[in-house]
């Protein structure tokens, strides 16, 4: 048991999902590196912990419910409660494909690790959640997920019309609104994060902000003071239209 605040963060293991886990590690928190590979998994946990920060590594694929329930139990276990979830894991498989043209296998491998497994994960994490003082989940979407900004021709957005991601972000934004109403009489807040077009993996290292700069808003929404927002979909600049 530690008296530190205790973190779980899904896909840490690089991109938005370790610096998140630095972010917060910087703040006192211990962090829970989410991932599925064991090895790369330990090396990330490692890395901070060289850093001086105080990081763990925990098996934990958002796709295999073993693995979920396996985690959960381990953290129950071992910390008792869980006071900020970020559902960071996702990935993107359709480069160059025209929407038509996707094979359903993709959209739902995409919906499987974008949309099912955050709600597999949450689920499984809740009681943990609940145990906690004010706790944070923050599910980390897209501005690729906003129904408003993909219908306007002035937006950045409105070109850029992967199905299947797309697709899994506004669903995921979704569950957002639906898991905080379902918590408005208790004390968690429960946000949508847009990062921005950031350079990861999953864009080939495209985007034009850095790891440190999109995760900034992640770790703003899970480091929310006791008045701060939820059930909201928020970049670094506000709020991001549904």
């Amino acid at each position: 048991m530690t008296d530190k605040k205790i973190a779980l963060i899904t896909g840490a293991n690089k991109g938005l999902g370790y610096e998140t886990a630095r972010q917060l590690a910087n703040q006192n928190i211990k962090v829970l590196i989410g991932a599925r590979d064991e090895t790369r998994g330990k090396e990330a946990a490692e890395k901070l912990k060289n850093e001086g920060f105080d990081a763990e590594f925990v098996l934990l694929d958002v796709t295999d419910e073993k693995t979920i329930e396996a985690a959960a139990k381990y953290v129950e276990e071992n910390y008792g409660r869980l006071d900020i979830l970020v559902n960071n894991a996702g990935i993107a498989n359709e480069y160059g494909l025209e929407p038509g043209a996707i094979d359903l296998e993709k959209i739902r491998e995409t919906f499987d690790t974008n949309f099912f497994g955050v709600i597999a994960v949450t689920k499984n994490f809740l009681p943990l959640i609940k145990k906690s003082e004010g706790s944070r989940i923050v599910n980390v979407s897209s501005g690729l997920g906003s129904l408003t900004l993909h219908s306007d021709p002035n937006s950045f957005y409105y070109d850029i019309k992967p199905l299947a991601y797309n697709s899994s972000k506004a669903a995921l934004n979704m569950f957002t609104v639906i898991l905080a109403h379902d918590l408005k009489d208790t004390k968690i807040k429960v946000n949508s994060a847009d990062p921005g077009y950031t350079a990861t993996d999953l864009n080939r290292n495209s985007g034009p902000k850095t790891v440190a700069e999109g995760a900034s808003i992640i770790f703003d929404l899970a480091t929310l003071p006791d008045d701060g927002a939820t059930g909201g979909y928020f970049d670094d600049k506000g709020v991001v239209p549904w």
